[in-house]
């Protein structure tokens, strides 16, 4: 079986399942933190290399702010609970933004292992597109490597992008990793994750013809 070497989530429909199970649409995203862990093991098991967990965006912080307070809380205690995980940790986002959260600016820059290391995980947190390929139109570094130039440039080309809640969209999640990326799509909303759902994606990218353009 041929296995994604990066994988990445966008986890969404969190605001939608706290509607649908009558909460306030706050209340959605901290229902979202273990299966982003079980997600992290799953990984583990299966040999995956790499995973990017897409947080939350710069525009995701215009939500109102009871909403982006509840996201960012989650954020924070995502990054918290994998401390406590063999991994290897990168947080990547606008930090001279005030809407980046103080408690994981020490996980920017460069990456924390914790426990063995192992599998790296990337979090994009306040994270903008444009603002990652700003440098790109420097022209005095128009010889050097594109990807030397990108903000995340510690992130790799992702293989297979994960989205929850039936949305057809990338969102602005990392446009020049993501560039010959398979998109599988889970109609389930993030909080309602089960391993059933990693397992079909998984099943799905086997069976692509995977060609990266050639």
């Amino acid at each position: 079986m041929r296995i994604p070497k990066h994988l990445a989530v966008i986890p969404d429909g969190n605001r939608r399942w706290a509607e649908d199970n009558g909460m306030t649409r706050d209340r959605g995203y901290h229902s979202g933190l273990n299966p982003g862990v079980e997600v992290f093991k799953l990984c583990q098991k299966h040999g995956i290399e790499e995973l990017t967990f897409y947080g939350f965006t710069a525009d995701n912080t215009k939500r109102p702010t009871i909403q982006r307070l509840a996201f960012t809380k989650a954020c924070i205690d995502a990054v918290e609970l994998l401390t406590k995980e063999d991994a290897e940790l990168l947080v990547i986002g606008n930090t001279d933004s005030k809407m980046f959260p103080e408690e994981l600016k020490p996980f920017t820059n460069t990456r924390k292992k914790f426990g063995k290391g192992g599998t790296k995980v990337n979090f994009l947190v306040n994270y903008d597109w444009k603002w990652d390929i700003n440098n790109l139109n420097n022209e005095e570094k128009k010889a050097i490597n594109p990807i030397e130039l990108l903000k995340s440039k510690d992130i790799s080309r992702v293989d297979l992008i994960i989205r929850w809640g039936g949305r057809r969209r990338l969102s602005g999640f990392l446009p020049l990793q993501a560039v010959y990326s398979d998109f599988f799509i889970v109609d389930d909303y993030w909080p309602d994750f089960s391993p059933d759902h990693f397992i079909s994606a998984l099943d799905w990218y086997n069976v692509q013809d995977i060609t990266l353009g050639g």
